[in-house]
This record gives structure tokens, C-alpha cells and sequence, in this order.
């Protein structure tokens, strides 16, 4: 069970899906305007130095569209710059998942399995955590979290 918290960043303006490749080429956009549009910089009162990119706003299963957020957590009662956009994520049970490897085939493939698992999701926010360990992309590690039920 993690608690709820806020983060602070870049939403995608429009609902993105995994049909026909979509969700990557979002998220690879997503990825560029945040680094091109210094978002972490920009960022006041970070709790850490991770990026976390959530995958929310589910309108059924990982098949369905669904919204896609990337930023950094700061404390829950944050006063921020009207330019950032946030998001609390909910108190929820996590199932974690660790991608180890090359980018972004690990990333790719530890998605591949969760989505073939009969892990019992509950699609409210799921998240994926850049921290430290994911610098070197040749051998980066990153943390996924599923809600479940």
C-alpha cells in the first residue's frame, strides 16, 4: 500500500491508447517536451531527483485509451507555478515490477509481461519510477508500479 501523492509536471493534452504503437510515440514526445521545456529544473520544492511517468485515467483495460503524466513528487499541500501541471496519485496497493536492462527494450518488454500476467490490476494509476539507477540506458533500472485490487 503506498499513500497518496502529488506531482508536478507535464499531462499529455489528449488521451493516448497502446493501438497501433501510439502510447510509444506519445510518451517519446511526452519524454522530449518535458527535457526541451526544462520541467525538472522548473520544478520547485522536489522531494527527489526521480521522474516518475504514470499511466492513468484508465477507461478500462491497458486496450482502452487512458492519460499519461510525467513529473516529479512534491509535497501534497505544494503551492506551484500555474505553467506546471499536477496530479495526485491515490493511496492504492502496488504490485512492483523492476525493468533491468537496455532502454527502452527493458521497459518495453517488463510492460510486455504485465500485460500477459493475470496480475488482478485495478488500471487507477500505475507508474513507472527514473531514478539513480536509470541514468545509463545501456543498463538502466527502473521501478514499475501496477495497482491491484
Amino acid at each position: 500500500m503506498k499513500n497518496d501523492f502529488k506531482l508536478a509536471g507535464l499531462a499529455l493534452k489528449t488521451t493516448t491508447t497502446n493501438e497501433n504503437g501510439q502510447c510509444a510515440r506519445d510518451c517519446e514526445k511526452s519524454w522530449s517536451d518535458f527535457a526541451a521545456g526544462h520541467y525538472f529544473s522548473r520544478i520547485p520544492d522536489k522531494l527527489s531527483n526521480e521522474v516518475f511517468a504514470v499511466y492513468h485515467n484508465y477507461e478500462g483495460d491497458h486496450t482502452q485509451p487512458f492519460s499519461y503524466f510525467i513529473g516529479c513528487q512534491v509535497n501534497i499541500d505544494a503551492i506551484l507555478p500555474s505553467e506546471l501541471d499536477t496530479l495526485v496519485i491515490p493511496e492504492a496497493k502496488y504490485q512492483k515490477f523492476e525493468a533491468k536492462g537496455t532502454m527502452p527494450q527493458s521497459i518495453i518488454d517488463t510492460w510486455i509481461s504485465i500485460w500477459n500476467s493475470d496480475l488482478p490490476r485495478a488500471y487507477q494509476a500505475d507508474f513507472e519510477v527514473y531514478g539513480e539507477k536509470s541514468q545509463d540506458w545501456n543498463n538502466a533500472e527502473i521501478e514499475v508500479y501496477i495497482s491491484v485490487l
